[in-house]
């Protein structure tokens, strides 16, 4: 078998992933863009309705953009916020539907394994020369198996959220109450208005995905008095750190939206509960009640869980991958995105030499990089696809710059 005239998977036809598929036409190289969701960007699809923190100018990747610029695509405004919709409709949409990708690209494809064929983990004697094997499911439950020379996991975190619990697990109670537990970003102004309408809320998360769902309801309690809103964060005191960085925020409409937070909390509107860790959720008729300890607070007729995300790192568990025991991310790349250490802007661009694993040729991008970092920029993965793609083709040269 000529392994070198395999195509390059690509699980997941995200931002990241339909980035690396460019990268990769443009190389010469062949992708495989496994997607597990019916459409490309699913989960930005989830999100649409949030404004990011950067502009146009930041969210294009410039090799997508040069392919996209063939069939008379124009770029839209740089300096322009765009919406996670508007980023799909008017960038990732026209981007996964170019012949070029869409001959490439496999939608309602689970991945559910990645190895190397004829060998499992333990297995080294002629691992290296071995191309990988990825098992998909699809919708129907079929199975399929695919060679690749080498895998680009851009497959993200955000179907894998961390739970409510404090200590890393569930919450006692959690799993029977997940119908009025929302995790992630729901959109309360618009499709879910009526989940939340005149109904006491909880927002459980010190992040900006917090400070975003918490502006909305504040919004929404405005059409809405009857709503009410609880933020529960488990820091003891806030401090500057917890609302971004303000006015010195290297991302202005990040260190805005924290700002506007401050100000909801100081000015009474917002009733915040800090040092708060659940420990157990119970029913409370209909409604729920948090309880951390002896300490409880509710009931609540609705939860939203805005408590970051981790990777789902099961199907790579037949590779052998150098991962960071606490951050899950690369190790070479953990101690530069410690989120105890760094924000997203004090992030150095990386690329496969930080990237790459014990196994060759197998690289994880994207926010699933990251592991359980939160401090993640779209920028930064387009800026690690462009590496790792050079290093997949032999151009080590550029992939080191």
């Amino acid at each position: 078998m000529n392994v070198s005239t395999l195509p390059v998977a690509i699980i997941g036809a995200g931002p990241v992933g339909l980035a690396a598929a460019a990268h990769l036409i443009e190389r010469g190289e062949t992708p495989l863009i496994l997607e597990a969701s019916a459409s490309a960007a699913a989960n930005v699809r989830k999100w649409g309705h949030v404004q990011l923190f950067s502009p146009w100018e930041f969210n294009v990747d410039p090799a997508a953009a040069a392919l996209l610029a063939k069939t008379g695509w124009t770029m839209p405004d740089p300096t322009v916020y765009p919406t996670g919709a508007a980023l799909v409709e008017e960038y990732l949409e026209p981007l996964a539907n170019l012949p070029t990708i869409q001959a490439h690209l496999r939608l309602g494809t689970q991945v559910v394994a990645v190895t190397r064929l004829g060998f499992d983990k333990m297995k080294t004697v002629g691992r290296a020369d071995a191309p990988y094997l990825i098992t998909v499911e699809r919708a129907d439950g079929s199975e399929e198996q695919y060679l690749a020379k080498a895998v680009i996991d851009a497959s993200g975190t955000y179907g894998s959220p961390n739970p409510l619990g404090a200590n890393g697990t569930p919450a006692l109670g959690e799993r029977a109450l997940a119908g009025q537990i929302y995790y992630g970003i729901p959109d309360v102004l618009g499709r879910d208005r009526q989940r939340y309408a005149g109904r006491a809320v909880l927002v459980v998360g010190s992040g900006h995905s917090a400070f975003n769902t918490i502006l909305d309801l504040t919004r929404l309690a405005s059409a809405e008095p009857d709503t009410t809103i609880t933020w529960a964060v488990r820091r003891a005191a806030m401090s500057a750190q917890v609302y971004g960085g303000g006015a010195n925020d290297q991302l202005v409409a990040r260190g805005a939206l924290g700002h506007q937070i401050e100000g909801l909390v100081d000015s009474g509107q917002l009733e915040l509960v800090t040092g708060f860790k659940i420990g157990q959720l119970v029913r409370s008729g209909a409604r729920i009640t948090a309880l951390d300890g002896e300490t409880a607070i509710g009931p609540f007729d609705e939860i939203v869980a805005t408590t970051g995300f981790r990777p789902d790192l099961g199907l790579l568990q037949e590779l052998r991958l150098d991962l960071d025991s606490a951050v899950e991310s690369p190790a070479v790349l953990a101690p530069m995105i410690d989120p105890n250490l760094h924000s997203c802007g004090t992030v150095r661009p990386h690329g496969a030499e930080q990237l790459k694993h014990p196994d060759s040729n197998i690289y994880i991008v994207g926010m699933k990089s990251y592991g359980r970092a939160p401090t993640f920029l779209m920028r930064t993965g387009y800026e690690q696809v462009r590496s790792v793609v050079a290093a997949i083709s032999g151009d080590w040269a550029a992939a080191q710059r």
